[in-house]
């Protein structure tokens, strides 16, 4: 995992502990690309500022295409009633057109007041005032998404933090399911975990078929598993039943197996330097856990250079396709069930 996510994980936990013991900044500005962690900041600040008794007078939630900086400024002004503290949540920040205008409180912010600045989907620019003036004033937390890549290790820490572990497979199976969305795969584990049966220390791939509802045998995950190691018949087998899923859809399909087969395309490169690279460069290259290296050094055999490119051209071709280009009156699993064959056959 890259060292700015475990940064921003690090800060993100050290804020939540910092509130639960009633420690806060005047100004927080959360913003990034991805919103798991600057949500579960907001929460945890909101949660903490006031009890209550004390939201009615002293709670101000605004919305950014709703207001201006002025009107912001004038609530953060105010005074607490009856409380230590004034909250004031600028949700959406990003769609308000005076923005900018808002480091000149930031700039001075009053002690008494705890103003949350949350940007959906976007980031200040680090070049101009407001960035600089909550830099100097209070914390900012910049959370943006993780490469496909470093999913695995990022569940696999986050089930750590439950006093968790979690099989490979399992985090693989997971993060195929999820993507890079970090809510979705809270929002599941949180769920599963009030499945499991109690004193479970380890979650299997098992666990995650039962309780989050999707089926290793039958997944993108075990497809390219099936097309590294060359094994048409299962390959096949599992592109038919993928298809024919109410939620299939052949643009993230290609998508994952691109990302598969690219990550085998640097793989051969290495090899063609290097035939027995140690296994810090070949988790540099890959990207992957360990764990996976013997289906790499398989895909490697059956998908060489030459190979490999053929493979990334289809898969180009098939995106192209599957978005509606020159597909003809081929349905997506069609698309899917070509595809694979294609690629068994370079």
């Amino acid at each position: 995992m890259s060292n700015a996510f475990s940064d921003t994980d690090k800060l993100c936990r050290q804020i939540v502990g910092d509130v639960s013991k009633g420690i806060f900044k005047p100004v927080y500005l959360l913003m990034g690309t991805e919103p798991y962690y600057t949500d579960v900041v907001c929460k945890a600040i909101a949660d903490n500022a006031l009890t209550e008794s004390e939201r009615d007078f002293n709670q101000v939630v605004l919305y950014g295409p709703d207001t201006d900086a002025g009107t912001v400024i004038t609530a953060a002004r105010q005074f607490p009633m009856m409380s230590e503290r004034l909250l004031v949540v600028l949700k959406e920040a990003q769609a308000m057109r005076s923005i900018e205008q808002l480091s000149i409180y930031c700039s001075g912010p009053l002690d008494s007041t705890v103003l949350i600045i949350c940007m959906h989907g976007s980031s200040a620019d680090k070049r101009k005032a407001l960035y600089k003036s909550v830099m100097k004033s209070g914390i900012v937390v910049e959370s943006n998404v993780l490469r496909d890549y470093e999913m695995s290790r990022w569940i696999t820490e986050y089930y750590g933090r439950k006093g968790l572990s979690i099989d490979n497979e399992a985090a693989a199976l997971l993060g195929e399911f999820a993507g890079t969305d970090l809510t979705r795969i809270s929002v599941e584990t949180d769920k599963m975990l009030k499945n499991l049966p109690e004193g479970t220390k380890t979650v299997t791939v098992s666990d995650i078929e039962k309780n989050v509802g999707i089926s290793r045998e039958f997944s993108i995950f075990e497809l390219t598993k099936e097309l590294s190691y060359g094994n048409a018949g299962k390959a096949l087998k599992i592109a038919a039943y993928i298809g024919k899923t109410p939620k299939f859809a052949m643009p993230m399909a290609v998508s994952a197996m691109f990302t598969h087969f690219y990550r085998i395309l640097k793989y051969d490169a290495l090899l063609s330097k290097n035939r027995y690279p140690d296994s810090q460069v070949k988790a540099r290259i890959l990207g992957v856990n360990p764990y996976f290296f013997r289906e790499y050094d398989a895909a490697s055999a059956n998908y060489p250079l030459g190979k490999c490119m053929k493979v990334i051209s289809l898969l180009d071709e098939y995106d192209y396709k599957g978005k509606g280009g020159d597909s003809g009156y081929s349905s997506p699993d069609m698309l899917l069930m070509e595809l694979v064959t294609k690629i068994l056959n370079v």
